[in-house]
């Protein structure tokens, strides 16, 4: 009888924490973490993106009304502080996606973090993770950055050695645009209650039950990255 209490109770728990992880908020914090963690980015979030932004603005429609009506100033701040979670959330992740695509890390990086923009650019699977938006920004930073480069440096190098891709004519390859390391080692939980992943260096494949985390080569898991699995 307790047994059966006890799995009735651990059932509840996985049915309650399985509800929580589908509200948006935590849909787009999930969003946002795997992004952060994924060496590549992934599929932009459009339709999670579109709900964020329409609950954003009914909150601070909310917030502005209770304010002017004399709302209790607690219970005020308490909307105002599930308003900035969620301006917090949705920023953080379109900002670690552009973060990817901005300007890549040539002689002039405005950051420490590697940047994808022209390997992006030309790979059409990237390409159309992007959304319009993004798409647009990549290519304006493009655009900036070769015309910048040509007039600066390349229109002053030999003929074979102005390309900004290229190290010269006679490379086959864009062999000066960094690509992300997707050899490497990632830390990822089990989103499902069961996960079985096939490793290329064992026979046997590796079994994840829910939240469980180990460290796996990205490409074992990027096909599942948001539907089975989740990175940490």
């Amino acid at each position: 009888m307790a047994e059966d209490i006890g799995d009735g109770s651990t059932a509840e728990m996985d049915d309650y924490e399985t509800l929580m992880s589908t509200t948006d908020a935590e849909l787009l914090k999930t969003a946002w973490r795997n992004e952060k963690a994924a060496p590549e980015i992934l599929q932009f979030q459009a339709q999670l993106v579109k709900r964020a932004k329409e609950q954003i603005q009914l909150m601070e429609e909310t917030v502005e009304e209770y304010e002017e009506s004399g709302m209790d100033p607690l219970t005020v701040s308490l909307y105002q502080m599930d308003l900035d979670r969620a301006h917090f959330l949705l920023r953080s992740y379109l900002r670690v996606r552009l973060q990817k695509v901005a300007t890549s890390s040539f002689v002039f990086c405005m950051s420490q973090l590697e940047k994808y923009m022209f390997y992006i650019w030309k790979n059409e699977s990237l390409w159309s993770r992007l959304s319009d938006p993004e798409k647009m920004f990549v290519q304006r930073c493009i655009d900036d950055m070769e015309k910048h480069l040509q007039e600066t440096v390349l229109s002053k190098l030999p003929d074979n050695y102005q390309s900004v891709r290229r190290q010269s004519v006679i490379s086959e390859e864009d062999d000066m645009v960094p690509e992300p390391q997707l050899d490497t080692f990632i830390a990822c939980k089990a989103r499902n209650r069961f996960v079985s992943l096939r490793l290329a260096d064992s026979e046997r494949p590796l079994e994840m039950e829910r939240h469980d985390v180990s460290f796996v080569l990205y490409k074992v898991i990027e096909d599942k990255i948001g539907a089975d699995i989740d990175l940490v």
